[in-house]
């Protein structure tokens, strides 16, 4: 009886583990990729905002590339296992560090466990920050690192957002978002995303249109860093935010700006950066040619190309959230 017991844990015990691992909680998983990030760092002495800020990176592109494995609760860095073991190493699965060297792969063990697993989230980072250590570790460093292993400009502008941010709040729980109009102003929005529009040519509408009364605030979303300030002549004054899902937040039609908001700057969810208007449609300065509002769009970057999709569902989510809030 007791070895029908023990065989039956046995075979349970995996499934166990999983069931647990799958239910950690937003704020477990927040402290468990921290712990793994400064466990790193210690280990290479390169910061730890660095390793997240690709970690995260790789994390946003795998919830929308089809062509790559959906990312665990805790690590996003991703490698192919060619390039982990080798391109021409026989055994796609090798997890032997010398014969991984021997064939060119880059997998490293970064948990002193004798073994290179790209499974393992310690090796991943470890192989991961001992790659950024050959370039340096200041932000010129770092972004020639990031730009010789991506080959692309928008990839290195996006996970140095991801850096700054994590540098300038000193943590990695920054999902917090807002909806961009503030309570006690009167709105109104319904879904117009994908709707025709005809000045300037014919086009679809690239995002929702919030009614508003002039000079109304207009509120960052999310945390994020400004990548665009300035004239459109469809969009009149506008502002560009990136954030740590490597989404680009766009503000558009606006009255004016907060005074001193510049490009660059590191914006929190619910601040100011603007009011509301009906600026566009012409050249600067042009304005009145509509009805005030704001346009709010959002667009996601894969790491390939970037797309814009409807945010009229965040935005319902964030006036949800915004209204429960006592």
């Amino acid at each position: 009886m007791k070895k029908l017991v023990l065989v039956i844990l046995l075979f349970f015990l995996p499934f166990f583990d999983h069931v647990d691992a799958k239910e950690l909680s937003q704020k477990e998983i927040y402290e468990k990729r921290m712990h793994l990030y400064k466990k790193t760092e210690a280990a290479t002495k390169i910061p730890w905002y660095y390793i997240a800020a690709v970690d995260q990176f790789e994390r946003s592109i795998r919830y929308v590339r089809k062509d790559l494995p959906r990312p665990g609760d805790i690590v996003g860095y991703y490698v192919p296992s060619e390039h982990w073991t080798g391109p021409l190493n026989p055994d796609p699965n090798d997890h032997n560090p010398i014969t991984l060297s021997l064939f060119n792969g880059i997998g490293l063990d970064g948990n002193g466990d004798g073994k290179a697993d790209k499974q393992n989230g310690e090796d991943l980072l470890f192989t991961l920050a001992n790659y950024l250590s050959e370039y340096g570790v200041n932000d010129q460093a770092f972004r020639i690192a990031i730009w010789d292993y991506y080959k692309r400009d928008q990839t290195v502008g996006s996970i140095m957002v991801n850096a700054r941010l994590y540098r300038n709040f000193n943590r990695v729980d920054l999902d917090e978002k807002a909806f961009p109009i503030p309570k006690g102003y009167n709105y109104s929005f319904k879904n117009t995303w994908g709707d025709r529009r005809g000045w300037g040519g014919r086009r679809i509408h690239e995002g929702t249109d919030i009614f508003a009364g002039y000079g109304a605030p207009v509120r960052a979303v999310a945390y994020g860093v400004v990548e665009l300030k300035g004239w459109n002549k469809y969009g009149g004054w506008r502002v560009g935010i990136r954030d740590l899902n490597n989404t680009y937040h766009y503000y558009a039609h606006l009255n004016g700006f907060s005074k001193g908001l510049k490009i660059g700057d590191i914006v929190s969810p619910g601040q100011v950066i603007g009011s509301v208007g009906s600026s566009g449609y012409g050249p600067p300065g042009t304005s009145g040619k509509f009805p005030p509002h704001l346009h709010f769009g959002m667009y996601k970057d894969n790491g390939k190309n970037e797309w814009s999709f409807d945010p009229y569902p965040h935005l319902s989510q964030w006036e949800r959230q915004e209204r429960s809030k006592k």
